[in-house]
């Protein structure tokens, strides 16, 4: 008698300027497979109505993931899936119901420690980045050029060259016209509290590297895998920054694999 397949319930959390427009086409191949998926706007990000001025504190700006985590039955699970940017609300999420997630995947994400705040994270890839890196990309710097800028809009030829150079014609048009602007809450982002060892840090985390990522370079992938130590590494050949986009029967498959080791 065959074993029937464990079905699971997968949260994405996008990165900057993006919305939950950006995994349609891995949703769908998961709910093909009978799973959950729920694919978060963030404040001020994909359908959220609200302007960049709407969304100044990092709480009003992840309050979508907060509100969906609190909603959830306290006996039910979900697998909780960061891209870029935003394995920070991922960390966040994972702090503040840790009973709640089964594990945390960062997918070429920001993978703050539980030692540091994730702010000193935020500052080392900005100073490992190299020079003109940013391309036509429009930054804010409110606590001046010598701090990690506060918000930030990928420019078109950022967007067609670093972040969707792997990708089909038809996802960098959807991109350009649905990418808004983001804070990245670096000041915020500096409270020694905001991640704890007991809570984040007793949470499972599988790090995916992606790549080919022009956006995280791997070097910076590298770094924080082996300062920030998660429980397992897993890596998707050719997936450029936008995996779901590019490798979504891949990466899948390897989420659904991730998903069921650690139930």
């Amino acid at each position: 008698m065959q074993q029937q397949q464990q079905l699971h319930h997968f949260v994405f959390v996008h990165g900057s300027c993006h919305g939950a427009w950006c995994w349609f086409k891995l949703a769908a191949k998961l709910k093909l497979d009978g799973h959950r998926v729920t694919a978060i706007d963030l404040g001020g990000s994909g359908v959220d109505t609200r302007r960049l001025h709407e969304v100044r504190l990092v709480s009003e700006y992840l309050e979508p993931l907060m509100s969906f985590m609190e909603s959830l039955p306290e006996n039910e699970k979900v697998v909780l899936v960061g891209h870029s940017y935003g394995g920070i609300g991922t960390s966040l999420a994972m702090e503040r119901f840790p009973a709640k997630v089964s594990v945390g995947i960062f997918l070429s994400a920001y993978m703050p420690h539980h030692d540091s705040p994730p702010a000193v994270l935020i500052q080392e890839y900005f100073k490992r980045l190299p020079q003109d890196f940013a391309m036509d990309c429009e930054f804010t710097f409110e606590e001046g050029l010598e701090h990690p800028p506060s918000s930030v809009l990928f420019g078109t030829s950022f967007l067609k060259e670093k972040a969707y150079s792997n990708c089909q014609l038809e996802d960098l048009e959807l991109a350009m016209a649905l990418v808004k602007p983001s804070w990245l809450y670096t000041k915020e982002m500096g409270g020694e509290d905001l991640i704890t060892e007991e809570r984040y840090g007793s949470g499972k985390r599988v790090f995916i590297v992606c790549e080919g990522d022009n956006v995280l370079p791997v070097e910076i992938q590298k770094w924080m895998i082996s300062n920030y130590e998660p429980h397992e590494v897993k890596r998707i050949e050719e997936a450029g920054h936008m995996a779901m986009l590019t490798k979504p029967h891949q990466l899948s498959q390897l989420l659904q694999e991730i998903a069921a080791k650690y139930n």
